[in-house]
């Protein structure tokens, strides 16, 4: 990040329990839930569903601004279905994902570019560039 980055929002929570009868709170309310393992017979959520919660909601956000660059609104039924994978791999903990991205009614080769630049504008793409296997898909 460079110096002449500007701060925009930080996002704080306290967490306690972990995925086991875990809980998970942000510092002004609005957050407040109970964590479970994947998979697991908890009532609770858990850290893949949230990263892919917050990853396609910001993501959203910048196929909206791809768009607006483009003079371009997009469909209202335009949607998100993300998927997060926790991996074990000889003995290590690994995430992948897969964005799975409808904008019905655009051109597909429009859709495309501004699906391609989301990708490279999302901070969450940023985030986990080159760390995990990512697929995005127009669907």
């Amino acid at each position: 990040m460079t110096q002449a980055a500007k701060l925009l929002y930080t996002g704080k929570t306290h967490t306690s329990g972990g995925r086991q009868d875990g809980i998970s709170r942000s510092s002004d309310g609005r957050l407040d839930v109970k964590l479970s393992p994947p998979g697991g017979a908890g009532i609770g959520t858990n850290p893949e569903q949230l990263f892919a919660a917050g990853w396609s909601a910001c993501f959203e956000g910048a196929m909206e601004m791809a768009a607006r660059k483009r003079k371009i609104v997009l469909p209202r039924n335009s949607a998100i279905d993300a998927e997060i994978d926790l991996l074990l791999d000889e003995g290590t903990y690994a995430l992948s994902a897969r964005l799975n991205v409808s904008l019905p009614g655009l051109d597909r080769e429009i859709a495309r570019g501004i699906v391609d630049e989301a990708h490279q504008t999302c901070p969450y793409s940023k985030a986990v560039r080159g760390n995990i296997d990512v697929t995005v898909a127009l669907i």
